[in-house]
């Protein structure tokens, strides 16, 4: 079982333990992976629009610089924020820069209030799912240094150069669990799926990755090509004990890779918590 940390709200107080912390205890601590939010606006629940929100493609290369081992990425960027192109070089320089510990993570996009107020595009839905399966294409397609003219049903690139080419490609994590348009999108394009963890004694998890499956057999490709990560938060006082029973639960109904929020700004104690966490499921 792999844990990373989620970052949902940016250090603004007293008691936040600041970014540089977070990553090098995640760094130090056996963590997989340091997620950021890719919204201009602050919109998790409790917060206010002018609460701290720092852009993520500028926040993963200072995350970079501070850390050595750790992986980094976005869960996840709307394809409406950048040319898409735009998107795959940053991450593909984030990949340069740090070593080979880049993420892509995609996702349609879904908030019109934030994209009203800062002025960008919102295409109706599914043109914003024509755009996602456009990038997840041509993604693939520059990650492996192909820059023959590109043809897409909303992206046209006539040489998509994009040097250096990765050594090793980003792996490509595609957020939602839309059963007609996400998941058919990751069975055929993503390295992995980014699911919810619904208190429902794993009942809609189970059926979300029963899709999955479908639509990889229906295209032939392996379900186990496609990592299972959920998003689940640190309750507020949870003991390390219980989150790793939690997440030995959630393994036993397919989850491969848990992405952990806290509640509000990562604090020293959760830190603390989560670390310990990850000790206990390592051990067990």
């Amino acid at each position: 079982m792999r844990v990373s940390l989620s970052i949902t709200r940016f250090p603004s107080g007293t008691g936040h333990a600041p970014l540089e912390r977070i990553v090098r205890v995640a760094d130090e601590g056996g963590l997989d992976t340091v997620w950021v939010p890719d919204h201009l606006v602050q919109h998790a629940p409790g917060t206010e629009p002018t609460d701290p929100q720092l852009e993520a493609c500028t926040t993963l290369g200072w995350l970079a610089a501070r850390s050595t081992r750790v992986r980094l990425g976005a869960l996840v960027s709307p394809v409406t924020f950048r040319p898409p192109a735009v998107l795959i070089k940053a991450v593909s320089t984030l990949d340069a820069l740090s070593g080979g510990r880049a993420w892509l993570g995609l996702g349609a996009g879904y908030d019109g209030r934030e994209a009203a107020r800062m002025g960008i595009p919102m295409p109706p839905t599914a043109r914003r799912f024509e755009l996602l399966e456009d990038t997840l294409r041509l993604a693939h397609r520059m990650f492996a240094g192909d820059d023959s003219p590109f043809r897409g049903g909303h992206v046209r690139a006539e040489r998509p150069l994009n040097h250096p080419v990765p050594a090793r490609r980003p792996r490509i994590l595609v957020g939602g669990a839309g059963e007609r348009r996400t998941l058919p999108l990751v069975a055929r394009y993503a390295d992995a799926c980014n699911l919810f963890d619904v208190p429902d004694r794993g009942a809609t998890l189970r059926r979300k990755l029963d899709v999955l499956a479908r639509e990889c057999a229906a295209i032939g490709r392996p379900r186990e090509e496609i990592e299972t990560t959920v998003a689940t938060a640190l309750a507020p006082g949870e003991a390390p004990e219980g989150f790793a029973a939690r997440c030995t639960t959630l393994g036993g109904v397919g989850v491969e890779h848990v992405c952990v929020i806290a509640r509000g700004p990562w604090t020293d104690a959760d830190l603390s918590r989560l670390v310990e966490g990850v000790r206990l499921l390592a051990a067990a």
